[in-house]
């Protein structure tokens, strides 16, 4: 009889099953042994621009964010961050029409901040934005969130498509230190946890 413990075994061949993973990996099995990495949150901001900023009548264009755990630093040298954007997702399409945003690092005390911009079927953004306290970028026109551990201001470089994400990589126009104390707020097995 089969030890039951044992982790399940993957088909590394490269085969894959009806739902696009491997034979043996279901959505489930892949979310649970990849919430076991450990993961810095930001909220990623950008400025959609006025549909048509000579009709006083056009939708204005206003401030949008996301919290993303799937970003990282790519290049020291050019300076290069990364971050995974879900496909069809608000910001997603925002930055295939622009290509100016930025990232706000969270600190372990802006855990309401990440929660708010993770709804799903959330209000619009500019409620959401309401009672945060950011300014503009001056290379983006991004919010950068105050008391932030750090802010990056990006421009795309590139995008790369990648199953139901895409991967956007942006150089870093500006990157500065917040004054803020304590420790980075991180997502560890489904849940914001601070360290320590």
């Amino acid at each position: 009889m089969p030890n039951t413990a044992s982790p399940t075994k993957v088909d590394l061949s490269g085969h894959a099953g009806p739902s696009g993973h491997a034979v043996g990996v279901s959505n489930d099995e892949f979310r649970a042994a990849l919430s076991r990495l450990a993961a810095g949150v930001v909220l990623v901001t950008a400025h959609e621009e006025p549909y048509d900023p000579d009709d006083p009548h056009a939708p204005v264009g206003e401030d949008v964010g996301m919290t993303a755990t799937a970003f990282m630093s790519v290049s020291l040298d050019p300076p290069l961050v990364l971050v995974s954007l879900r496909d069809g997702s608000r910001m997603d399409d925002l930055l295939d029409e622009q290509p100016l945003w930025a990232v706000s690092v969270l600190s372990e005390s802006q855990r309401h901040i990440a929660g708010r911009f993770a709804m799903k079927g959330r209000i619009s953004d500019r409620l959401l934005f309401d009672d945060i306290p950011y300014v503009h970028g001056a290379a983006s026109g991004a919010p950068l969130v105050r008391g932030a551990l750090a802010t990056l201001e990006c421009r795309t470089e590139q995008r790369i498509p990648a199953g139901d994400h895409t991967l956007v990589i942006g150089r870093v126009l500006t990157a500065e230190v917040g004054s803020a104390e304590g420790g980075p707020l991180s997502y560890f097995r489904g849940k914001y946890r601070q360290l320590g």
